[in-house]
């Protein structure tokens, strides 16, 4: 594991802790504090060993994370991270290296009263935005630095002092322990110490649970002032299809009935589904058996990967559907395999076990190809999901104007954290889309609940066609 540090002195730090705010809103106390220092931690599990995480395309992932830490003149701190499956984790750990010089010495008042701004200081800096702009690998760094600013948030309006460690596991509009639910058994959402690293201190130790805490500051805010929750976002390159009147009015609208969504997720919980039962490299006899374990814990929805060879997806499509039976939900997922056609043909041939969608068909970037599966496959009622390596809120934008999907995968590592990720809920809400967030990751599943029960109570107000993954099996390698 690789520790990367980047700092500055302090010079009156105590002027910033005496400081009061003069604003009657959330800005005070904490929010005032400086943040004097980045570190950046490179953190791999060797998944590839037992073929955990395998698909067509990555046949030996070890699940890994760019971990952010951000402390403040008080002691508060944030944490925040990126997916990444391995080799290559070090050049996005040398891109937040390159971008903590925007962050650190500034205020989160500074931070959080011009979000907006700030995100496009982040995306738009007049040298860096070459190795993008807003995608790759310095975007996957800005997710991970954003990500860790709005947990440094959520903390600071959570609990005032240096010693507040757990996180904050509470919305003003009351939702006190949101869950996934299955079917009839319900998984609260984890605080997983998934990333824990062996053989160190215990004061050096990293927990997932410290990075999920953010987009709960989100139901918070939004609840309250929309109007804040707008600001937030940057609407550059997406007002031909939403503009920040249109997005205010949605969130404005969504008002009604909160409460009782609210209710509704703290009784019930949130539409789940698995992939833990089907990687690409589990043999027969364990699909069965996992397959086996996830019935009995009540699981009704279950993803298969596919794409490596045509007739073995077959036969596994078909012993799954035999052990999960005829009215249970079977999603499959082909990780960019194939060309158009193929993927065309291919799906036709797995048609028989009734798939929800397929996912990730062709190319990630191939937004005319999507929508040319999608009008293929809808006569078979198999749906087009899409998203995981959707670089930014413009692809989305374009893909949604296409009718190339017909379910929206937002991942809250690669678009540009929460603010780019809320561009993305307000578009597909005006498509009538549902978004069923890609997660499976280290920390993905644990971060895109906040972003889905925001969506549900805050946005669309509708569960139709909208389910999260847990990954189930990755937490045993915390």
């Amino acid at each position: 594991m690789t520790v990367r540090k980047w700092g500055v002195g302090l010079k009156s730090a105590g002027d910033f802790r005496e400081s009061q705010c003069s604003r009657k809103c959330f800005i005070c106390g904490n929010m005032l504090q400086k943040i004097i220092n980045l570190t950046v931690r490179d953190v791999r599990f060797p998944t590839s060993l037992e073929q955990h995480g395998s698909d067509a395309m990555h046949t030996d992932p070890d699940y890994s994370a760019v971990y952010v830490v951000l402390d403040t003149e008080s002691g508060l701190k944030g944490f925040g991270l990126t997916f990444t499956l391995g080799k290559g984790t070090e050049i996005v750990v040398c891109a937040v290296q390159a971008l903590a010089g925007l962050i650190v010495g500034t205020s989160l008042q500074d931070i959080v009263s011009n979000f907006r701004g700030f995100y496009r200081l982040l995306t738009s800096d007049g040298q860096m935005r070459w190795l993008g702009p807003e995608k790759g690998v310095i975007h996957l760094a800005t997710a991970a630095v954003l990500n860790a600013v709005w947990d440094l948030w959520a903390r600071a309006e959570g609990k005032v002092g240096p010693s507040y460690q757990a996180p904050m596991v509470t919305f003003t509009v009351s939702l006190r322990r949101p869950r996934l639910t299955t079917h009839c058994h319900c998984f609260p959402v984890a605080s997983v110490e998934a990333a824990r690293r062996h053989g160190e201190s215990q004061e050096d130790e990293i927990y997932i649970s410290d990075v999920i805490t953010g987009e709960h500051l989100l139901c918070r805010v939004s609840i309250q002032d929309p109007k804040q929750i707008i600001s937030c976002i940057d609407f550059r390159y997406i007002t031909d299809v939403l503009t920040e009147e249109e997005a205010l009015d949605i969130l404005v609208k969504a008002k009604g009935g909160k409460q009782q969504r609210e209710e509704e997720m703290l009784s019930q919980g949130y539409p789940a589904y698995t992939t833990s039962c089907a990687w690409l490299g589990y043999s027969d006899q364990q699909l069965k058996q996992l397959c086996t374990d996830a019935l009995q814990n009540g699981w009704t929805r279950f993803k298969v990967k596919v794409g490596a060879d045509l007739e073995d997806d077959i036969r596994r499509c078909r012993l799954i559907r035999q052990m999960i039976g005829a009215d249970n939900t079977l999603m499959i997922d082909a990780n960019q395999r194939w060309d158009v056609a193929d993927a065309i043909s291919w799906v036709t041939r797995l048609a028989e076990v009734k798939p929800l969608w397929i996912e990730e068909p062709t190319s990630p970037d191939d937004i005319l190809g999507h929508a040319a599966i999608s009008k293929a496959l809808a006569p078979l009622g198999i749906g087009v999901a899409s998203g995981e390596q959707c670089h930014n809120r413009v692809m989305f934008k374009q893909f949604l104007q296409a009718s190339a999907l017909q379910f929206v995968q937002i991942d809250s590592c690669r678009l540009g954290s929460v603010n780019e990720n809320l561009a993305v809920l307000l578009m597909a809400h005006k498509f009538k889309v549902p978004v069923c967030p890609h997660a499976g990751g280290v920390g993905l599943c644990e971060l895109v609940q906040h972003l889905i029960l925001f969506d549900y109570i805050c946005v669309s107000a509708d569960l139709s066609g909208r389910i999260q993954a847990t990954p189930v099996r990755c937490w045993s390698h915390q």
